[in-house]
């Protein structure tokens, strides 16, 4: 679905010079951004996509679907309100690298914690400090572009993130399935990587303070956050992601209990392994995506409609499983679905730092947009568990759809950028 292209405005003054004084990032900066990226969607997609599930069906095995998204639900509200504050204190700070690092060491306790417990309570306590300082990691690192790319080079940056999706999902995967009988093990890698990936970021990029900003009260912040959504094409690039992502984890978080309870499974293979084939598969449409769609928006200044095709993608590609429900039609749906949202992340980070408010307040504004990935995240637990009661799975399949159709159509007033 290709979609309307106004002439684009002049950006602001602000924004135009940030990160706009170099011809090219400094050296090694985009394999770090893709390994520190990698390194986050690890722990998220083994923990949540794998780990998690498995041990709250351990713990409550009739109640599974609502504890799930009880537990999922709960601790994403902690990555609503760390995600904008970390980036808040980071702009205040006038430093990023602190900031991952200490995000990306505070990881493998968290994880130790989450291995340790045995109900459904703790394990949300756990989970919420996991999300807590996986979001200060995240919204420092999720700064970087805005930071040290120059606009020009952004949709490769972008790429170099989005790369870090599919093979951050092959990653955690493959860790939590290796040790699915062993919960604490399994958490306990994931933490290391992300506080190993930390480690090498902040050793080797290149970081020139900013300016640190003066502190500000609670009500200023609060009224800084609600005057970032006045900006016209900030707020629709949030509605825009915001629906894109609940449509996204209100399907994928519950993958493993799709293959489980709806899914006719070649006989013999078990969840968990249809789960390590099909993740692979959906990653390497995803890479193949981002490494095209990336630099191509680059050269044809047009982010707009590499999203457009994306969300309609995304949207045909949900009728598979329904039509479908085999394994063979999860491969071919996560084939679709990764060559659908590759394209999403190759060139969605590149489009929201073209429409920050203020360059000097770009990780505040990058950490509300922020929660454009986490807000959905505290709804999509709980849409999804109603979705499954009500109509089943292949309820929840088509409003995955519907979602990432109406995201697609909110890009659409976006006036700056192409």
């Amino acid at each position: 679905m290709a979609l309307s292209e106004p002439t684009p405005s002049p950006a602001p003054v602000e924004q135009s010079a940030y990160a706009g004084a170099d011809a090219r990032p400094s050296r090694g900066l985009l394999p770090l951004l893709f390994t520190g990226n990698t390194a986050m969607y690890a722990l998220y997609v083994g923990v949540g996509g794998i780990l998690l599930p498995l041990q709250i069906e351990k713990i409550t095995p009739h109640d599974k679907v609502a504890m799930l998204g009880l537990v999922a639900g709960v601790s994403a509200i902690f990555a609503t309100v760390f995600n904008p504050v970390a980036g808040a204190l980071s702009d205040r700070s006038g430093r990023r690298n602190p900031w991952i690092l200490g995000g990306g060491l505070l990881a493998v306790p968290a994880m130790l914690l989450l291995g340790a417990v045995n109900s459904v309570l703790l394990v949300a306590v756990a989970w919420c400090l996991g999300q807590a300082v996986m979001n200060v990691y995240q919204a420092a690192i999720t700064s970087v572009i805005p930071d040290r790319v120059p606009v020009t080079r952004r949709g490769s940056a972008s790429a170099a993130v989005g790369l870090g999706v599919p093979i951050g999902s092959i990653l955690g995967v493959l860790v939590a399935n290796g040790f699915s009988g062993h919960f604490a093990t399994g958490y306990l890698v994931l933490g290391l990587v992300v506080a190993v990936a930390a480690v090498l970021f902040t050793s080797l990029g290149k970081e020139t303070r900013r300016p640190p900003k003066a502190p500000a009260g609670l009500g200023e912040q609060v009224r800084a956050f609600a005057d970032s959504l006045k900006a016209h094409d900030f707020r629709w690039a949030f509605v825009g992601r915001a629906l894109l992502v609940l449509g996204y984890f209100a399907v994928s978080g519950y993958q493993l209990y799709v293959l489980q309870d709806h899914i006719r499974l070649p006989h013999g293979m078990s969840a968990t392994a249809a789960a390590a084939v099909l993740t692979p598969v959906n990653s390497v449409a995803m890479v193949v995506s981002i490494a095209i769609c990336g630099p191509l928006s680059d050269r044809l200044d047009a982010r707009k409609l590499f999203v457009g095709i994306s969300a309609a993608a995304s949207g045909l590609a949900v009728l598979i499983p329904i039509a479908a429900p085999t394994f063979a039609g999860m491969v071919t749906f996560s084939v679709v679905n990764g060559l659908a949202f590759g394209c999403f992340f190759a060139v969605d980070n590149a489009l929201v730092t073209l429409v920050l408010p203020r360059a000097e307040d770009a990780a505040r504004d990058m950490g509300v947009l922020n929660v454009a990935n986490a807000g959905p995240q505290i709804v999509a637990p709980f849409v999804a568990s109603v979705l499954v009661s009500v109509g089943g799975y292949d309820l929840l399949f088509a409003a995955g759809g519907a979602l990432a159709v109406l995201g697609a159509l909110a890009i659409r007033p976006i006036r700056s950028v192409r």
